[in-house]
């Protein structure tokens, strides 16, 4: 049976959140955060003093907390880095399952006090590292698997916000968790949410790795299909009627930007992948015409010749680049898919190749024009860059269930705690 989430947004009852499952009444207990957890010393091991694959005594680095690890750590199925021979930390409190570990700093306030709650360590050893702080519910008030979760809660990272000390680098200390509270329901009430976002969030594992297989699909096809002999070569040139790079209009000048006609930068390729339909920038009339910039149209090819050296999109806007990026009006329109396909594979296959070095490593527009594409004969080429589309298709999909999955996880974060 379906059991249905209540709404607590008009109950006057205080200290409850607003959503919660049915059957639990009553108000939260509202702890202070130094007052629930017992926080331990870390070490200050870093990267080079850490490896992976030994059976040594293991350490949580911050940097897997920002980027690696769920929020829920297993390690039945996790990794963590082992400390190195002869690095071994002369005091250390060993974690236990339940305990938390958050990250100190981060140059982003919503990544201050990250946190991550071991969950299962496996009879394992493990240690908390350089930038972590080690928090551990002695008094028992709360079930394996809460803690993560109300710690991620907005809820929570609102009051880390106001009182995370920097300029560049926020950061906390044990001392902010003085001044920072968290809600505690009854262990039956924690166990309930828990379970509910630890499914979640497994579900969003699954979906990543969905996601992961499908790209290593797409990989290994390209890999085959360009690898066999081809009917013929030509020279990229030769299959379009216009191509060169853009150009950047004089920064210091205001009125050559923030007008009507988009600007691509490599973020915005990096964000939308093979289509690119908006900018984060844009210039004015006055700008186009004040620098080498020009209006490329839509639906050409347009490659990266510095930064992200050989990264490839298609406009599906009239677009203007800078002069590390070459457009490229196809002859024929039909080769689009297939060329931006190949030409993909040629990044990660042969790019390196052709990298001038200097302050950073990049290509010139004559290497692009003279990059040869193999040739399978029309049919052939329609149908390599149609299979490669159809994976395409389903990783779009996927990563729309994917955002989806998230977008639940953080409404529920938003709703679930106090």
């Amino acid at each position: 049976m379906t059991t249905m989430a209540i709404d607590n947004k008009d109950k006057k009852v205080l200290n409850v959140p607003h959503l919660r499952f049915p059957k639990f009444s009553g108000e939260w207990e509202i702890c202070k955060v130094s007052e629930l957890l017992d926080f331990y010393s870390t070490n200050s091991l870093s990267w080079e003093q850490l490896e992976y694959g030994e059976k040594a005594m293991m350490n949580l680095h911050y940097g897997l907390i920002h980027v690696g690890l769920p929020t829920m750590v297993d390690l039945r199925r996790d990794k963590l880095p082992n400390v190195k021979e002869g690095n071994m930390p002369k005091n250390f409190e060993l974690c236990k399952e339940g305990d938390v570990a958050f990250a100190d700093a981060s140059e982003d306030t919503n990544e201050v006090a990250k946190v991550i709650e071991l969950f299962n360590l496996d009879n394992k050893d493990i240690v908390c590292g350089l930038h972590t702080i080690h928090g551990r519910d002695n008094k028992n008030k709360t079930v394996v698997g809460f803690k993560g979760y109300a710690f991620s809660s907005s809820a929570f990272h609102n009051q880390i916000r106001r009182i995370a000390q920097g300029t560049k680098i926020y950061s906390i200390s044990t001392k902010n968790f003085s001044e920072c509270y968290v809600g505690i329901p009854s262990k039956a009430e924690q166990t309930k949410i828990a379970t509910l976002l630890r499914l979640i969030d497994e579900r969003i594992a699954t979906q990543n790795k969905i996601i992961e297989d499908l790209k290593k699909l797409k990989s290994a096809i390209s890999k085959q299909v360009f690898a066999q002999e081809p009917n013929g070569w030509s020279r990229l040139d030769t299959l379009f009627s216009k191509g060169k790079a853009g150009g950047t209009p004089t920064s210091t000048n205001k009125e050559y930007y923030n007008g009507e006609i988009p600007f691509l930068s490599i973020n915005d390729i990096t964000k939308q992948g093979k289509y690119v339909r908006y900018t984060e920038n844009h210039l004015s009339q006055s700008g186009l015409e004040n620098s080498s910039a020009w209006v490329v149209p839509k639906y050409s090819l347009i490659m990266s010749m510095y930064a992200s050296v050989g990264l490839v999109t298609i406009n599906e806007i009239p677009i203007t680049t800078s002069q590390a990026m070459f457009a490229m009006q196809l002859k024929d329109k039909d080769l689009l898919d297939y060329l931006y396909y190949y030409l993909s594979y040629f990044k990660y296959r042969h790019i390196h190749k052709y990298l001038e070095t200097g302050t950073q490593s990049n290509i010139n527009a004559d290497i692009v024009r003279g990059i040869m594409i193999p040739t399978y004969g029309h049919s052939r080429n329609m149908e390599i860059a149609s299979t490669l589309q159809d994976i395409d298709v389903k990783i779009d999909n996927e990563l729309s269930v994917l955002k989806l999955f998230n977008r639940q996880k953080n409404y529920l974060l938003s709703q679930m705690f106090i």
